[in-house]
Parts: C-alpha cells; structure tokens; sequence
C-alpha cells in the first residue's frame, strides 16, 4: 500500500457514487495500458537501434516517473491516483511469482548446474556476507554522525532489503552482444537465488526485531531462518516431483485433453506459492525451485502442442509482468512522499553497497578459485563485471516500502527514501553505462562466447553438462587437487543419479533422449534472461 495514499481504490472517494468509481477505475486501467505499450514499443525502439545508454527496463521506469510527476503536480482526481499507490501485497502475490517462475523454469540445466556452487556461494553466502558487510557500515556510520543514526538490528533489515540485486542491463545486454557462457551464468543464477535469499533474510531479520523483547537469542533466529529456506526449497522441489509423476501417469498428452493438460500445468506453480505462503513459509523460494523441476522432469511429459504453450504463456505472463513493475515502481517513486532531510544517509548508503558488494563478490570469488581447478579459475575481468551488475530493482523497492510499516515512524521513511534514490540511479545512470563498461571489460562481443548473441550453443558435454573453461591458469596444491577429486566425484555422483534414476522415474524418457530433447525443444527469449532471453527484472 502507497505510503501517501493508504485508501483503497473502492473508497477513494467515500461516498461517491459506485459508477463515478468504476469510471475513475476505467481510466486508472487505460493509464496503465497506455504505458505498457508505450513501453514495449519504445523498448523494440532502442533494441533495434541498439542504444544501450537508455535500456528497456530503464524506459520503462523512466515512463512511470515522467506520468507520476506529471500526475503529482496536476489536479489528477485521487480516485485515479489510487489505482497506481504500490500495494507491496499485490506485487508478492500477483507480479512477482510469475517473474520468479519463469527465471527457473527458462534455466538452462547445463551452464546452471555446472557453475552451481559458484552460484550459490555468491547468492547465499555473498548476500549473506553482503548485508552484514552494509548493516553494520551504516550502524557505523550512524554513530560517528556521518549520517542519520538507526538501532543495529534495523541496520541489518537495510542492509538486507538492499542486497537484492537485479542485473536488467547487464543481461540484456549479454543476449544482444554474447558472452561467456560461463559468466552468463554466474550473473544470471546469483540474480534467481539472490531475491529469495535478500527476501529470507529481511524477514529474518524482522522477526529478530519483533522478538528481541522475548530474550529470543539470534542462534535461533538463524535456525528458524534455515528452517524456512529449507522447507520452502523442499516444498518446491516436492510439488514440481508431484507434477511430474502426475503428468507422466494421468495419460493427459493427447489431443482432447490439450486444455485440462495446460489449464493443470499453469495451476502448480502458484499452488506450491501459496502452499509455501499459507505455512509459513517463503513462496518466493517454493516456486522458484518448482519451476527448475517442471522445466527438467514435468515439461518433457507434455504434449508437443502443451509443451509450445507453456513456455509461450509464461513468458508472455513475465515479460507483462516485469515491465508493469518497473513503471509502477516509477510512478509511485514519483507520487509517495520522501524524507529528503537525511542526504547523508542516501550518500553514504551508496558508497557501503558498493564497497559491500565489492566485498561480497571478490572474496567470494577467491573462495570459489581456492576449490575449482586451474582451468576453471573465475577470471578478475569477470568478477568485475559480476561486481557492476548489481543493480538494485524492484525486490529491493517492495520490501523497503514494507519497512515504512515495519519500522517505527521515522526510520522506515528514509530507509525508503534512501532506497529509492538508490534504485533511480543504479537503473537509469549505473545501467546507462553498463555498455561500455562491459565493453571496457571485453566480456562481451568475445569470438569463442557463441554466435549472434545466442548463449548455450558451444557446449562441451561432461555427464550431461557443460564443462566450463576460462583462458587464466593458476596453481594449485595438492590437498586443493584432493578437494577438487571429490568435489568432482560428487558432481559425477549427481549427474549419474539424476540419468539413471531421477529422469527414468520421473519422466517417460531416459537421461540420453532428454538430453536430445533439450536441444530440439525451441526456447523463446524469457524475460528474465533465461540463456536465450532477454533480461529486464
């Protein structure tokens, strides 16, 4: 709910009449259409003049900020205005869990599991390290009186909240110019499990909060805060399981029954949402593993016409509903009122989240090269790029907008303030630059990095999946070659499970067919930046 407007549309106008409201509702609606048009038109615009100082997702915020100020300083009736306030509920129960979906279910297994523990020591561990690294920054900051001063536990829900990250720029332009397969998925994997990780701990750190009074010690937050990950991972994985044994075995892949097939398929992904949400749980992290299931186990069960389907709506269902978000965060950026009194705490909060991320991916990056061999080093050009793809979005901008709730009066106020100028300028000016940066970098526009921009084509097979190679050697020693022999083992392990028993029992294929399969299967662009999309959110 919008922070300078807490009424909801129906009773905007109190007392008036119910077709003055469902006029003010018309226009309201025809608003938001007008913009996304307006925005997908000017987005095909720009890509196919391939002007990358102003990138889709930065229209498209831009549009929302332009309407919203004009809006704010005209006599636009409140009724209207009411239709655009930011309902943090709405965007976590309706925008988000198609967008969430689709980057699992767009994931392709080989580049994504063959980087996965790269991926999840930069996601879980790097936002981790992240978050702390800006909390305390900030709490530090506050009591040399560089800037406005907050209680340390709110310092870790900033620097939480703060840490979700979403790479709009650098992913798009990946798929425009190519890159390194293996950096593709470094960048995109750290950006799927980066918003349920910034999500959990926020919530985490709110609940700390809330019961600090109760002598609650923080071992048993931390507990509670695995509990949740983990059984919101395993309820996802264990719907997607449900889905594909009930698709392999309900005999539904023919042709009089396409509409029940795909009216079922569409329903699971929200069921293990709101299964999640309803316990307890965190749906962000149900559905995003409930997607990667589908994708590996439930999709090759469905019928060639179900199959074109599925991946036809939800991309048509994300890219909706990735560009709806950026231009109703930037309309409300431009409606909701702010706490520009604390300029120091805005200024200082950026300079700790750049110095924290840097903090994250480098010393995560080291962890990750101190176990992987000489020849699958991450090298310091792409841990660059990985540092400047950062970008904070909507995720961010949501659960800031909570915190006004959340926190007392005062201190919500410019943690949303301060994330919202953080927000503005990493989309519309760090994102602007992210071209030529990338460029500077040379990681994109690489000879060997595929063709036309076209991610996944040059894999080379290892078990099923691709076996990353990158130029840089470094050398190692034995107990590290010892680890990595394991490590390897335990890889092979995985891949050997999943051929011969995961895919058979689950699927009415064997590893070796699904894997043909995967190639001749066309994947549209997703909107998230599957390894053939586009990225925005």
């Amino acid at each position: 709910m919008g922070l300078s407007d807490e009424i909801s549309p129906a009773d905007a106008h109190g007392g008036s009449s119910p077709g003055k409201e469902q006029q003010a509702a018309g226009v309201g609606i025809l608003l938001q259409i007008m913009m996304l048009v307006l925005s997908f038109v000017l987005g095909h615009v720009l890509r196919r003049h391939k002007f990358y100082y102003l990138p889709e997702a930065s229209a498209s915020l831009l549009i929302g900020l332009i309407v919203g100020g004009l809006a704010n300083i005209s006599n636009t009736e409140t009724s209207i205005r009411s239709w655009f306030n930011f309902h943090e509920e709405f965007f976590f129960l309706f925008l988000l869990p198609p967008i969430i979906f689709q980057s699992g279910f767009s994931l392709s297994p080989k580049p994504f599991f063959s980087n996965f523990g790269a991926i999840v020591t930069f996601a879980i561990v790097g936002t981790f390290i992240a978050s702390m690294v800006t909390g305390v920054l900030v709490y530090l900051g506050g009591l040399t009186f560089l800037m406005y001063r907050l209680p340390f536990v709110e310092c870790l829900m900033f620097g939480a909240l703060i840490s979700a990250t979403d790479p709009v720029t650098v992913l798009s332009i990946f798929q425009e110019l190519g890159t390194d397969t293996n950096l593709y998925a470094l960048v995109f994997g750290e950006s799927v499990l980066n918003d349920a990780m910034a999500i959990s701990l926020y919530r985490t750190m709110s609940l700390y909060r809330s019961h600090a009074s109760s002598g609650e010690n923080f071992f048993m937050v931390i507990v509670k805060f695995l509990e949740t990950f983990v059984g919101s991972l395993s309820a996802g994985v264990g719907v997607g399981f449900t889905s594909a044994l009930l698709f392999k075995y309900a005999g539904l892949d023919i042709d009089n029954l396409q509409n029940l097939e795909c009216c079922l398929f569409v329903l699971f992904p929200y069921f293990s949402y709101m299964l999640a949400e309803g316990v307890g749980l965190s749906g962000i992290v149900s559905i995003l593993f409930t997607g990667i299931v589908m994708k590996h186990y439930t999709f090759s069960n469905l019928s060639e016409k179900s199959q074109q389907f599925a991946q036809a709506f939800f991309h048509l269902l994300s890219s909706l509903a990735e560009t709806f978000v950026f231009i109703y965060m930037g309309f409300d950026i431009a409606m909701e009122q702010h706490s520009w009194s604390h300029v120091g705490f805005i200024f200082f909060s950026i300079l700790f989240i750049v110095v924290a991320r840097a903090v994250n991916v480098f010393s995560c990056g080291y962890l990750v090269n101190l176990v992987r061999p000489a020849h699958r080093q991450i090298p310091a050009k792409h841990q660059k790029a990985l540092w400047y793809s950062g970008l904070r979005g909507a995720m961010a901008f949501a659960l800031a907008l909570q915190s006004v709730h959340d926190l007392p009066e005062g201190h919500g106020q410019t943690i949303f303030t301060a994330t919202t100028a953080i927000v503005v300028l990493t989309v519309l000016l760090i994102g602007g630059s992210t071209g030529t940066m990338l460029e500077a970098l040379h990681v994109v526009g690489d000879s060997h990095d595929g063709h036309d921009g076209s991610l996944g084509e040059s894999f080379e097979e290892n078990n099923g999946y691709m076996a990353p190679s990158y130029d840089e050697e470094l050398s190692s020693g034995n107990k590290i070659k010892m680890k990595l022999k394991e490590f390897h083992k335990s890889t092979a392990s995985f891949t050997a499970l999943d051929r011969n028993y995961l895919t058979p029992f689950f699927t009415s294929h064997n590893g070796d067919e699904e894997d043909e399969e995967e190639q001749d299967v066309p994947m549209p662009s997703s909107g998230r930046g599957g390894f053939r999309g586009r990225g925005r959110v």
